[in-house]
């Protein structure tokens, strides 16, 4: 039970990546604040992991909203413990000159501003608990990617500020750190993949590029995050750990 008497506050929890390290964090004794724009599906996911957990609205890119959520978490919980930055959007995969303005914009919103928002609104309470930061970042944020300029971007700045924040933090006792998954079987990657100029032999593509020979789901980083969450991380911080099956490591057939 690596995560006993810890409030977890998930945002993005509702599906995906986020759900799953939503069960592995409840897994391991966690009471989980399921925080997701689609209210009713975090309702469900929230259900799902019994009474230890707590669903909140939650528009990551909406400073009054996450605001909400965090006070509405402190108030049923009394304490916030982590925070883990996982809400994210993929769409569009284009290259830069074709990404609209507004494209642009929603991204930067919803991949990294809410980081911004998030460590506002808990950063008392995680100064109190002398608690944790986690944020999903992703392998093209230290690779890159084609035809996914944007994107790329936000992820390769979620990693820059975490080994900022994990300077700034250090002090009061609070770690940050992120991960990178490469390819997840997600929602999310499946419409990247409708995206791509070959849909049908995405799959074999996204299995391929990881060395051990699989595309996951987001149960593995779901283990990972339960990890760099609890005490036995307790020396980490600034980490940017790949959760890739060594998808980064060199050059394959």
């Amino acid at each position: 039970m690596l995560l006993e008497n810890k409030v977890v506050f998930l945002t993005g929890a509702a599906s995906g990546i986020g759900r799953e390290c939503a069960l592995a964090c409840a897994r391991e004794g966690a009471s989980v604040v399921v925080a997701d724009v689609d209210f009713e599906k975090a309702r469900k996911t929230a259900a799902d992991l019994g009474a230890a957990a707590f669903a909140v609205d939650c528009n990551v890119s909406d400073g009054a909203s996450v605001e909400r959520a965090v006070a509405a978490a402190l108030e049923h919980f009394g304490r916030i413990d982590a925070v883990h930055n996982n809400a994210g959007i993929s769409t569009p995969s284009k290259p830069l000159d074709e990404t609209s303005e507004e494209e642009w914009d929603r991204l930067q919103a919803v991949n990294l501003k809410s980081i911004f928002w998030t460590t506002r609104a808990a950063l008392p309470a995680l100064k109190q608990s002398r608690g944790s930061i986690l944020n999903t970042a992703s392998m093209v944020g230290l690779m890159g990617q084609s035809h996914h300029a944007a994107y790329a971007a936000t992820k390769g700045a979620m990693i820059s500020l975490t080994k900022c924040m994990a300077l700034d933090y250090a002090p009061f006792g609070i770690r940050v750190n992120a991960v990178c998954p490469a390819g997840v079987w997600t929602p999310m990657l499946e419409e990247w993949a409708s995206e791509q100029p070959d849909p049908a032999g995405i799959a074999r593509y996204l299995d391929e590029i990881h060395a051990l020979g699989y595309c996951p789901h987001g149960d593995v980083v779901g283990d990972a995050a339960v990890f760099l969450l609890s005490d036995r991380a307790r020396f980490l911080t600034g980490c940017i750990l790949p959760v890739s099956g060594g998808a980064e490591l060199g050059y394959r057939r």
